[in-house]
């Protein structure tokens, strides 16, 4: 209930500067400011009862709900990064005058240029999420190939397709996860590696959105580990346990031993780095007992985990959690956070795939950072 109110409290904040900004600041009148003021009140409201879904409420029924809330705080976003250009714009030609000792332009004249620049951000923040919506729902098949130094001979040319933050439950449910699955069953992967973050919500409203994933199957296994989100909204441990019961080997701080032909590789999970105690990330438990000549391949939600990683001899780790920054600018922010943000790194002779992730956290939106499955093709740096 407080965390409700404090939620809630915020929306009203939020809705009330942007009511300033947009209606207010230009003095919309008449049918021109009902209508805005309509859309902000009915945005806020969506957006709270969005915030339920999935936890509280259950989206069998109110997907449409968390899919509009959802979307209208990109919106939302959009609005106050143009409304703070317009201000501090307003602000610097105020400096300017003032310093000039030039005269203003009349009150009319202010009027009108504030008019449109604020349409001209209602309607920019409008199709650039309508854009971000469309992009979202088109998950694309992303093929890397990854030169490893230690990859044993059988192993050359081993097909792992690495899906990761799915996100389901409040805005996309069953659908998108069947999609997704077909996606990689398309391409036929030696092995499959999920990332975690696959929901958001508990497993009593939303473990039938990653039903569909009962159907993934590959040669060498499915592997799972835990992502942040797998912790906001029920027990982790639970969620975990519920994607075995769907054919997924889940690895809490743990390795398996995988074996091509005459030659093998361990694969190792660790739980999330966020992750409370006593099921904390542990990589020195996931690595213990393995011979260390062997190849390892980590699979770590967080690609803050490579630091550890490349310390304890790891040939290739395989992450997600970034997103990328899911829709532009926030990506130039993820850096701060991460030591990588997309693709493939290195640090020291540990190799890094950081994925995009195929899904969208709150807003079902993605702007310069197309949604993925990746297909990684392992090969031998020497062939």
């Amino acid at each position: 209930m407080i965390g409700l109110l404090v939620i809630g409290t915020f929306f009203a904040l939020l809705t009330f500067w942007l009511h300033r900004r947009y209606v207010r600041a230009p003095e919309l009148r008449g049918a021109a400011a009902v209508a805005a003021t309509t859309v902000l009140v009915a945005g806020a409201v969506l957006a709270l009862a969005a915030s339920l879904v999935g936890t509280t409420i259950d989206p069998a029924w109110a997907r449409p709900v968390g899919y509009l809330g959802w979307t209208w705080l990109a919106v939302v976003l959009y609005l106050a990064i143009g409304a703070s250009v317009i201000g501090l714009t307003r602000l610097a030609n105020r400096l300017s005058w003032s310093l000039r000792r030039t005269e203003r332009p009349t009150a009319p004249s202010r009027r009108r240029a504030l008019r449109i620049a604020t349409g001209a951000v209602a309607v920019t923040a409008v199709t650039a999420v309508g854009y971000g919506t469309v992009e979202a729902s088109n998950p694309r098949v992303a093929h890397v190939q990854v030169p490893l130094q230690r990859l044993p001979a059988g192993f050359d040319g081993l097909r792992v397709a690495l899906i990761t933050d799915l996100h389901v439950g409040p805005a996309r449910g069953a659908d998108f996860t069947r999609r997704v699955v077909d996606l990689v069953a398309a391409e036929n992967p030696d092995l499959i590696v999920l990332g975690g973050d696959l929901s958001d919500g508990t497993i009593a409203h939303v473990a039938p959105d990653i039903e569909p994933l009962r159907d993934l199957n590959a040669p060498l296994g499915v592997f799972g580990v835990s992502g942040n989100h797998e912790y906001y909204s029920d027990d982790a441990l639970a969620w975990l346990d519920h994607w075995e019961t769907l054919g997924v080997r889940t690895l809490r701080n743990e390795h398996v031993t995988l074996t091509r032909g005459d030659d093998s590789i361990d694969i190792a999970g660790v739980y999330d780095w966020t992750a409370p105690a006593p099921h904390d990330a542990d990589l020195d438990a996931a690595l213990d007992g393995r011979e260390p000549e062997r190849f390892v391949l980590l699979a770590a939600h967080q690609p803050r985990q490579v630091l550890e990683a490349a310390d304890l001899g790891v040939d290739l780790q395989l992450s997600g959690h970034t997103h990328g920054g899911q829709m532009w600018p926030l990506g130039v922010f993820v850096p701060l956070a991460n030591p990588s943000v997309s693709g493939l790194d290195r640090f020291d002779a540990t190799t890094l795939y950081t994925s995009l992730g195929v899904g969208a956290w709150g807003p079902p939106v993605r702007i310069a950072t197309p949604p993925e499955v990746t297909i990684l093709e392992l090969v031998s740096a020497s062939a």
